[in-house]
């Protein structure tokens, strides 16, 4: 074992299997926050005016943000070790380090890492409608497929931001077509492509899941996201709603070289089956389904049915205390409450400044997920509410 393998394991012993991960901040060069991350209001261009305000928090992330501009570690979790902010180490050093020591086996035989990640993303307006490449479109410039879900938490939710309805692909009727003739004049003039779309409107504790391939506006709220690790995208609207304009570049991301104005090629790297699908709401709507409950607890899946990513909301009462099993390590974040997780003091922040250490985002071990961790709601009235997202090796429904 070498050095830095050995000082890792000792951590994760030290700390019987879990981790305390720190705010994982960023920014994007579009739309407008919404303001319901916590982040205090005077950080919201912490990261300089170039790279735009703070709109987003990735959770046990070891995958780099894409757009233009970003760092060498932007996107990458650090590991609280000591208390010190100038002192964390990188999540991504643990995951390669420690391997299937960290987050199992099964994934490690399958996928050789920490295959996905979570996110808030928080916008104030309705995104563009963009599409995440298919399968066979990453395959073709090496990248990976970003499958993602979403789940929408009332705790994070305090309002609804200008328009809390999302696009999903197209109308069952609209042809291909219709979509191709309205791309072609992308550099000429609003082409309007979510007149062509269908839109649901947002259930706050509810969520959809969006496989890579459908062209999707999500709305207006501030949205928990776990997806699988991939940050690739390209933007089929060029005029969104609040008045955004995206040039050509953002239409023909991550495609072969000398397919750039090749529109079927672009339209290519959507599922022109999944986009037009009938019953989509049946298919990929997920309301919360019940994982167990007990004696002052009960778990649902909020996140599921796909191969990929999973997520589950744990609810303590009030001065419960509960051991809390599970089949798969995951990361986690408190949203409502305080008390003890493990070892650790967890409580949802009011309030981060940027470069602040938190008591609620934490990453757990295969091995100390399926022993249990023992959960206390300190509050004498309050329940204590947890996010935790898994990879695909979690026995979700």
């Amino acid at each position: 074992m070498g050095k830095d393998k050995e000082r890792l394991a000792a951590i994760l012993a030290e700390n019987d299997g879990v981790l305390n991960l720190a705010p994982n901040w960023v920014p994007r060069p579009f739309n407008r926050p919404g303001k319901r991350i916590r982040l205090h209001p005077d950080d919201y261009y912490a990261m300089g005016m170039k790279r735009g305000a703070i709109v987003e928090r990735w959770f046990s992330s070891i995958t780099k943000v894409e757009t233009e501009g970003a760092g060498p570690y932007e996107g990458l979790s650090f590991v609280n070790v000591d208390g010190d902010p100038k002192n964390t180490v990188l999540f991504k050093d643990f995951v390669d380090e420690l391997g299937p020591e960290l987050y199992g086996q099964e994934l490690h035989d399958k996928y050789g890492t920490w295959p996905m990640y979570s996110k808030f993303y928080d916008y104030n307006e309705p995104l563009f409608h963009h599409v995440h490449h298919g399968e066979e479109a990453c395959a073709k410039v090496g990248v990976t497929p970003k499958h993602e879900h979403y789940f929408f938490p009332k705790q994070y939710n305090n309002h609804l931001g200008t328009r809390p309805t999302t696009f999903f692909g197209f109308d069952p009727s609209v042809t291909k077509d219709e979509v191709k003739a309205r791309l072609a004049k992308h550099e000429e003039e609003n082409t309007r492509l979510l007149e062509l779309s269908r839109a649901f409107q947002v259930e706050l504790g509810t969520g959809w899941y969006t496989p890579a391939g459908v062209v999707h506006a999500p709305g207006s709220l501030c949205t928990y996201e776990p997806q699988w690790n991939s940050d690739v995208m390209a933007l089929w609207e060029n005029v969104v709603g609040s008045g955004e304009v995206f040039g050509y570049d953002w239409l023909c991301g991550y495609l072969p070289p000398g397919k750039e104005r090749d529109l079927d090629a672009i339209m290519d790297v959507a599922d022109w089956e999944l986009n037009t699908l009938p019953n989509y709401r049946e298919e990929f709507f997920r309301p919360p389904v019940k994982d167990e409950a007990g004696t002052g607890y009960v778990q649902n899946w909020v996140c599921y049915g796909n191969p990929y990513v999973a997520a589950k909301e744990l609810t303590v009462e009030p001065g419960a205390e509960v051991v809390i099993k599970d089949a798969a390590a995951y990361g986690c974040l408190c949203v409502q409450g305080h008390g003890q997780f493990g070892g650790f003091v967890i409580e949802s922040p009011t309030l981060i400044r940027y470069g602040q250490l938190t008591c609620d985002e934490f990453f757990v071990s295969n091995a100390k997920a399926k022993a249990g961790v023992k959960v206390v709601n300190g509050s004498p009235v309050e329940p204590l509410v947890i996010l935790k997202h898994f990879g695909p090796d979690c026995g979700m429904p």
